[in-house]
Parts: structure tokens; C-alpha cells; sequence
């Protein structure tokens, strides 16, 4: 946030921010947020175990979250629709965040008294109903944020958000098995949907947002028979409901339900399979925005209530940003798309940790103990240099962090089975995602506005993990194929000489089920974190064409960039 004179905050005056009433509401409402996502997709398949069900069907139950790869489809419902009463005593963004927190809430409890065993239908239901109050409410919380305060004071809030989601997975996760434990997991749950209270005391503390504006919606001297308008409406969102099946079974790599709407019980496989499974995922992806479209698109030569209503709910806040960022438009999405891809591919990292030799306690030890306090002071400093220095530069100091914290894998990867080694990546990597996390999201809700906050922001949040979860799903195959090429004497073999130093149990029995060498296999992987660094140069070229485009375009408008 600026100062009067115009000047940057001073250290001192960034600091106070992150006390500030504001800041203090959104580590409520990111525990509110975390919470319950973790109850559900995490924690709620270790009951489901205990009451004796298979790994399959716990594994169909993580679909309950699947509502959060296309949350941006309803989101126009929570831009557009006032709460009847809670609308005047709190204000829009206020009243549907005690809504979904209520919806939660009474979810958890429906929950805390079902046996799974008996009823697992019902839980099933209910677990789905959860996932979508939760996405609904990540929605809300998001959208208070963005229009609570300008994009220069986004720092702080976003940084409390994510200590407050950081805590509640932590509570989440060891809580309810320790009330399970002497209680039982109905008494667990019931205990969860209570802690639910401090979301709920957050909103009621939050301060009132700008006053909302409601886009009209012009369907005056459309002529249209009720039964048409009903029928219609029936049609119309059938279609959208399979194009959003479509591209959340894509985005979240799972045709589970999928399979299961259509039929082809192969086809879940076939989504899974390696190395063209990621393919038939892309394929979902594009032919649900496809099936989404035209569920939205109006009838040709016959204007109905539906068709106006849809295609300008759906289609004004995407034609409203790319007007507003013309000659910028497609750089800003292209730079949102890639900035974490070079985080998201490392998902191979705990088979890497066992390669090199390390124990399941110094994984746990430094990843989930260390790790997560790093990660807690990467997200701190990212909020400080976007308040510090602004959302620009701030983005560009994220983009240069993500491929370095790849190079120290890589410096690991060398050093074998060291345990101070491990430390130091470890620390360095989740100190950089912290921070380029930190700096995206301001960057992303300083593109928003007023009256398509919700439906804008959720779609940038989607579209940003949708290249690296695709991406991610080769990285196996490419350590694999890299490893097998430096036995062979390829390009890759030019890094096996960095590890004839390694300790025995570095990369030597992971090597032997591979059928290469110890040092062929860490060149394998070597050749991974250049490949994923490299990929993070892209992100750092796209933030400068941003930094140096974006202000201009936007000067010539009459618009300031911070």
C-alpha cells in the first residue's frame, strides 16, 4: 500500500499490516478454507479404511473435491445473486460466506453421525455436497480479498490466508485422528464441524467489502413461453454439467465418475495410463470448455431468456478482461499458465528422497516438520516484497526464485545421502514456492474487477495449475528415459562423471530395478531439474514482457500499474 506522499511503505509501516484487522480476519478464513478440504479429501479416507472399505472405493471419494477444478462455471452465480436478509445486515461477499460456512458446517455434522460401513451412499453425498460448499466458499473469501483492498495491500492478506489454510491442514490432519483415537471418529467429526466456528467468527468480524455491483442482465422484450424457459434451462445445464464433468475429470487427472456416467469402465484407465494418458486428460480439458460453451451459446437467429442470461454470465467477465487488457491479454494468461509449472512438475520428489537413500523418518522429519516452516516464511517474505516493492517487481523475483530452488535439487541430487544437504533444498525450495506462490496470487487479483471479482479470479486460479498437472504427469517417465539414455551413452551422460562420489546407498538399488547404474540413474534425474529449471525461464521472460507491457498498455488507458 502507498503512502500519501505517493512513496512506498517503510519496513516498519509493511510490517504493522500484517496486524491489521483485515489481515487478522483472513487467518480465520483461511483456516475456514483449509479445514474442511482436508476433512474431506485427505483425513475422511482414514475412517473410511478403519470401517473396512477398499482402496478403490476410498480412492473414488477424493472426487468429492473434483468441484474445485471448475469452480469458475458458478462462480457468475456468486457475483450476480444477493442473499435474501444477509445481504443487508452484511454485505454480498459476508453473507455467502456464512452461507457456505453454514453449508459446512452441517455437512461435518451429517458426517460425524453416519457409518460408512451402512451408509455409504449417503456419506458419499454428503462428502460431495461438502467439497462444493468449500469450493463455493474459497470463491466468496477470494473475491472479499481482492475487493477488500488495493492490489499493493494484497501482500499481507494473502499471506495470512495461507498461514491460516496451513494451520487448519496441520489441525486437520493430526486432530481427528487423535479425538478417533479415544473418542471414536463420529465424536472426530462432530468436534471438526464446530472448529468451523472460527470461519464464522472471522466474517462476522470482517469488515464490510466496497459495495457490490451486480452486472445487469438485459433479457427486456425477450418473448419466451414459461414451459420453453424451463425446458431450456433443463438443457442447457445438463449440457454444462457434462462439459464440467469433462474438464474436472481432465484437471484433476481422474475419469473415475467419468467412466462411470459414460459407461466405459476402461476409459479410467486408459485417463491413468503412462505415457498417454495425459493426452486423453488434455483431450477432457478442451473438449469440456467445448461442452461448457455451448451450453452457454445463445440459440442462432432466436434470442431466449437463457441464452441471454448464460452467454453474459458466463461471457462478459472474460470479454470484460481481455477489453480492458487488450494488446495484453494473451501474454498475462500465457505468464499465469506457466509461472508454477516448474514448481508443479516436481511431483516425483519423495521417490527421489528414497532413490538417494534417505529413511521415511528423515523424509518426515524434514519435509513435513522443516519444510512446512520454510514454506511459512517463503509465503511471509513474498507478502513483504509485494507490499515492499510492488506486484511487478515482485513477480519477477518469484520467477527467478522457482527455477533456482530446481538447481539446488539438482546440487542434492550430487551430494547423496546428506542429511544437512536435504535441509538446505528442502529449505530453498519451499521458500521460493512461497514466495513466487505468494507473489501470483497478488498478481492474479490485481486483474480482476469490480462486479466479476468471484468469476475472474476463480478462473485464473484454474487455469494456473492446468499446464504443470499435465506436465507433471511425464516426470517420471523423463527421469526414467533420461537414466536409461546415459547408460547408453546419450546426451545425459555428459552428468554421470558429477556422481562417482556417491555414498552406496545413493541411487545404487533404484538404479539395479531400473537396469542402469547408479551414476546413470542421478544423471537421469540431474537431466529432470534442468529440463524443469529450463521451463522456468520461459516464466521469467513472459514476467518481464508483463512488467515492461502491461504499464504501458495500461498508461495509455489511464490506468496505473503497481
Amino acid at each position: 500500500m502507498s503512502t500519501e506522499s505517493g512513496a512506498k511503505p517503510t519496513l516498519l509501516q509493511s510490517l504493522a499490516m500484517f496486524g491489521e484487522r483485515r489481515s487478522l480476519v483472513m487467518l480465520g478464513l483461511g483456516f475456514s478454507s483449509g479445514l474442511p478440504y482436508m476433512l474431506i479429501f485427505d483425513t475422511l479416507s482414514l475412517w473410511l479404511r478403519d470401517a473396512g472399505l477398499s482402496l478403490a472405493v476410498i480412492g473414488f471419494f477424493s472426487l468429492a473435491t473434483l468441484s474445485f477444478s471448475f469452480k469458475f462455471l458458478w462462480a457468475p452465480l456468486i457475483d450476480r445473486t444477493r442473499v435474501p436478509v444477509l445481504h443487508g445486515l452484511l454485505g454480498h461477499r459476508r453473507a455467502w460466506m456464512l452461507v457456505c460456512q453454514a453449508a459446512i458446517m452441517v455437512g461435518l455434522w451429517l458426517i460425524s453421525g453416519i457409518n460408512p460401513a451402512a451408509n455409504l451412499g449417503l456419506m458419499a453425498a454428503v462428502a460431495v455436497a461438502v467439497g462444493f460448499a468449500t469450493a463455493s466458499q474459497d470463491i466468496v473469501i477470494d473475491a472479499w480479498r481482492i475487493e477488500v483492498t488495493d492490489a499493493e495491500g494484497q501482500g499481507p492478506l494473502v499471506v495470512a490466508v495461507q498461514w491460516g489454510y496451513r494451520g487448519a491442514m496441520v489441525l486437520a490432519g493430526a486432530g481427528p485422528l487423535l479425538l478417533a483415537e479415544h473418542f471414536g471418529w463420529n465424536i472426530s467429526y462432530a468436534a471438526m464441524a464446530v472448529a468451523m466456528l472460527v470461519g464464522v467468527t472471522a466474517t462476522l468480524c470482517a469488515p464490510r467489502e466496497k459495495e457490490h455491483a451486480v452486472r445487469p442482465i438485459h433479457t427486456e422484450g425477450v418473448n419466451q413461453p414459461q414451459a420453453l424457459q424451463i425446458l431450456e434451462w433443463v438443457v442447457r445445464l445438463g449440457i454444462m454439467l457434462l462439459g464440467a464433468l469433462l474438464l474436472g475429470s481432465g484437471l484433476a487427472g481422474d475419469a473415475e465418475l467419468l467412466s462411470k456416467v459414460v459407461g466405459g469402465e476402461a476409459l479410467a484407465e486408459a485417463w491413468k495410463a503412462k505415457p498417454n494418458g495425459v493426452w486423453l486428460q488434455l483431450a477432457g480439458v478442451a473438449a469440456g470448455l467445448v461442452v461448457v460453451i455451448l451450453a452457454a451459446w445463445p440459440i442462432p437467429g432466436v434470442k431466449t431468456k437463457p441464452g441471454v442470461y448464460m452467454s453474459t454470465a458466463l461471457g462478459e467477465p472474460l470479454v470484460e478482461f481481455t477489453r480492458r487488457f487488450s494488446g495484453v491479454a494473451g501474454l498475462i494468461l500465457a505468464t499465469i499458465c506457466l509461472y508454477r509449472v516448474s514448481d508443479f512438475v516436481l511431483n516425483i520428489m519423495n521417490p527421489f528422497y528414497r532413490d538417494l537413500g534417505f529413511s521415511l523418518t528423515e523424509i518426515a522429519e524434514v519435509r513435513k516438520v522443516f519444510g512446512v516452516a520454510a514454506s511459512i516464511v517463503g509465503v511471509f517474505l513474498g507478502g513483504l516484497i509485494v507490499t515492499r516493492f510492488g506486484l511487478m517487481k515482485a513477480l519477477i523475483l518469484g520467477a527467478f526464485a522457482q527455477p533456482l530452488s530446481n538447481l539446488a535439487f539438482g546440487w542434492l541430487a550430487m551430494s547423496g545421502h546428506d542429511v544437512p544437504a536435504l535441509f538446505v533444498a528442502i529449505g530453498i525450495d519451499n521458500v521460493a514456492g512461497g514466495v513466487a506462490g505468494t507473489a501470483l496470487i497478488a498478481y492474479m487479483s490485481s486483474l480482476t474487477t469490480t462486479g466479476f471479482t468471484a468469476t475472474q479470479y476463480a478462473l485464473f486460479s484454474s487455469l494456473y495449475a492446468l499446464p504443470g498437472k499435465l506436465i507433471a504427469s511425464q516426470s517420471g517417465r523423463l527421469v526414467e528415459a533420461s537414466a536409461k539414455m546415459a547408460e547408453a551413452g546419450g546426451p545425459p551422460a555428459v552428468f554421470k562423471g558429477l556422481f562417482d562420489r556417491l555414498p552406496p546407498e545413493s541411487f545404487g538399488a533404484a538404479g539395479a530395478k531400473l537396469g542402469v547404474s547408479a551414476q546413470a540413474l542421478g544423471a537421469g534425474y540431474m537431466t529432470f531439474f534442468f529440463y524443469s529449471a529450463l521451463i522456468g525461464v520461459a516464466a521469467i521472460l513472459l514476467s518481464f514482457a508483463v512488467a515492461v507491457r502491461q504499464p504501458r498498455v495500461m498508461a495509455a488507458k489511464g490506468e496505473v500499474v503497481a
